[in-house]
């Protein structure tokens, strides 16, 4: 059994992975998240309460914080997926991006490589330092090809800039100091839990009000797709087996155009509220964001070929199941939506 350290544990992507943990492993986890305006405690309440799970209320930034985590609670390996994700936010306030991406990294790596090198050879051995990134660090694709693991860096707004300079400090420590490391880049994710600023679970929520499905252009920027519970069977993978120093580029080979994805949403709720069709009549074109990247797809032949992994969730089949997490699940979207899980995490956290 392990004792896994998870930074972000309360966001999107890290609470489906802590959630996996607890739920699928005997291994232990640490969350460390700062509890900004996205880490929320409720995605984590079915495991909240398990032996095996604590929680650490930190930013990242914190050297002394994050270093008496590490003294604390001693642990096996490192996730890394704290950081500031939506492109929107970074556009019109980058400076935290700067903060949390850029800084929050190093001062993890620092923490991780000072604590790393006083461990006992066996335990220093089997150490791991797992980076989470995402595919945007790559640019912006035509309508051919796709991203590998071998794609130049190009990243295209504040959110890609500060991600790509996160696994340029990983990949640095690893080739100065010898810290383990092993770095995945991921295709936009999507599922329960998801906080609604972002496309799906926005138009989700907005349909259900009867509110404008606000799309950017004509909607025909396109994304590869993967749903949150694959991403996170992924990066439990990559951390078991991946080999250190490597890159594993994870995709859930479900290409859509932003307006296939509004319409597909329509049609589902369509079926389950069909007093209310056509919810795509909602659809509502509003200006272009700045800088705006056409297209993303990822070749994920190698965490494929190399480690045996594949997305269990078509598209059609996860975006069915997102769809019904949110109508099922009334009192986490109410709580979200009207910021009471903030009350809540001050009242026991502090702000």
């Amino acid at each position: 059994m392990k004792k896994i350290l998870v930074t972000g544990g309360a966001g999107f992507i890290g609470s489906a992975v802590v959630r996996q943990f607890i739920n699928d492993t005997p291994h232990g986890v640490v969350n460390v998240d700062k509890l900004t305006y996205s880490g929320n405690l409720e995605s984590l309440e079915t495991v909240s309460d398990n032996s095996r799970y604590r929680f650490e209320k930190a930013d990242i930034c914190d050297i002394e914080a994050i270093s008496a985590i590490f003294d604390r609670h001693e642990p096996d390996c490192i996730m890394h997926l704290a950081a500031e994700s939506h492109v929107d936010r970074s556009i019109s306030g980058p400076l935290e991006f700067m903060q949390t991406n850029i800084l929050g990294t190093y001062t993890l790596l620092e923490a991780s490589r000072n604590y790393w090198q006083k461990l006992p050879e066996g335990k220093r051995n089997q150490f791991r330092f797992h980076h989470i990134s995402t595919d945007e660090v790559y640019g912006s694709l035509g309508d051919q090809g796709y991203f590998t693991e071998d794609t130049p860096y190009s990243p295209n707004s504040p959110y890609s800039a500060s991600k790509a300079s996160s696994d340029h400090l990983v990949r640095a420590w690893h080739h100065t100091y010898g810290l383990p490391v092993v770095t995945t880049n991921c295709s936009n994710n999507y599922g329960p839990y998801h906080f609604p600023e972002k496309l799906i679970p926005l138009m989700i929520l907005n349909a259900l009000q009867g509110k404008p499905l606000p799309v950017y252009g004509k909607g025909e920027n396109v994304r590869d797709w993967l749903f949150v519970e694959d991403h996170a069977r992924a990066l439990r993978l990559v951390l078991e087996k991946g080999r250190i120093g490597e890159t594993y580029n994870v995709g859930g080979r479900c290409e859509r155009s932003n307006l296939d994805v509004v319409n597909s949403i329509c049609a589902i709720l369509d079926e389950l509220f069909p007093g209310k069709a056509p919810h795509a009549s909602l659809i509502a074109f509003v200006k272009d964001r700045p800088g705006h990247d056409f297209r993303y797809a990822i070749d994920a032949s190698k965490i494929e070929r190399e480690l045996g992994w594949l997305p269990q969730e078509t598209f059609e089949s996860g975006i069915r199941k997102t769809v019904e997490w949110y109508i099922d699940n009334p009192e986490w979207v109410n709580h979200v939506t009207s910021g009471s899980y903030r009350h809540w995490v001050e009242e026991h956290y502090g702000k």
